[in-house]
Order: structure tokens, then sequence, then C-alpha cells
């Protein structure tokens, strides 16, 4: 009996060690576990996000195209149908995957669009054309800006509706004015 009293505190040793090991490596499992975890959601949210982008961009080329007169619109329309195909799967991902802000910003973006392809479907002057397509970059931003904060993407802002406007009016300045004589 004397010698299994010598014996207990070692005995307690080893077995509080190997609980605290037990519980150690299926913290440490846990842990890596739910990194994987989040990794593979954050790839899959990328996916999603970048095919939403690339599937959106091409409905708003097309209709753009088709109202500046560079898609005839019996092509147009076949093109803007498959292209609306396209933008309604990838759609679906986005509200699967994304967050809230960025299904938010999505969801602007799109309808905005929307309005660009809607001038083309009804063969309008294309008159608000400059101030929607601005519109619809500004939509862009905020998407891709929610996108890379959900996805912890770094590297500052990528903005490109200001760009655009600077560029635009650097290419087609405005006619000088002729002052009015009285």
């Amino acid at each position: 009996m004397g010698s299994l009293v010598a014996q207990l505190p070692a005995l307690l040793g080893v077995l509080v060690g190997t609980i605290g090991t037990i519980l150690a490596t299926s913290l440490a499992d846990r842990s890596r576990w739910r990194r994987r975890q989040t990794v593979r959601w954050d790839e899959r949210r990328l996916d999603a996000y970048a095919e939403f982008a690339r599937a959106l961009k091409e409905v708003h080329t097309i209709a753009s195209r088709m109202i500046g007169g560079y898609l005839d619109r019996e092509n147009g329309l076949v093109a803007l149908a498959e292209a609306d195909f396209r933008h309604t799967i990838a759609w679906e991902n986005v509200l699967l995957l994304g967050d809230g802000p960025t299904v938010f910003a999505a969801r602007a973006w799109r309808d905005t669009v929307w309005e660009v392809e809607r001038l083309a479907r009804d063969r309008s002057s294309g008159d608000e054309l400059p101030d929607l397509l601005h519109r619809a970059n500004e939509a862009r931003d905020r998407f891709y800006h929610s996108a890379r904060g959900g996805l912890g993407v770094g590297g500052g802002s990528v903005a490109q509706a200001e760009l655009l406007v600077t560029r635009l009016r650097k290419s087609h300045p405005p006619p000088p004015t002729t002052p009015t004589r009285v």
C-alpha cells in the first residue's frame, strides 16, 4: 500500500499529461479544421463574385454596344439572352455564398445594369446613358469594395468610376462656348 501511495503523484502526473495532450490536440485539430473551412468558403465566394462580375459586365457591354450602334439589334438581343442566362446562374451563387453587404452591393449594380439593358431593348436614344453608365460604374465600385472587404483583400481602393469620367472628359472635351452679344 505504501508503494502505491508513493507512486500516486507520478500516476496523477501521467494522467494529467495525457488528458492535457488529448485536449491540446483536439483544440488544435478543431482550429485547423475551422481555418480550412474558412479558406474553402472564401475560395468559393471569390469564384462566385468573379463569375457574377464577369457575367454582369458582359450584359452591360452588350447593352452599351447596342445603344451605341456597334451591335445590331438582332444579334444584340440574342447575345443579351445568352448573357442574361449566365448572369442568372452566377447571381444564384452570390446569393448562396455572399455576405450581406456584398449581396446588397451586387443587387444595386445588377439593377443599374438592368436599366442599361432596358434602354438597349427599348431602342431608346440613350440621352440618359452617360449618367446611367456612371451610376453603373459607381455601383460596380461599391460591389468590388464590399467583396474585397468581405474576403479580407487589402491593397487599397480599386475604384474606377471617377477615373473613367476623367478619361472621358479628356478624350471628349465639351465644345467651346461662344459668348452671346446683346
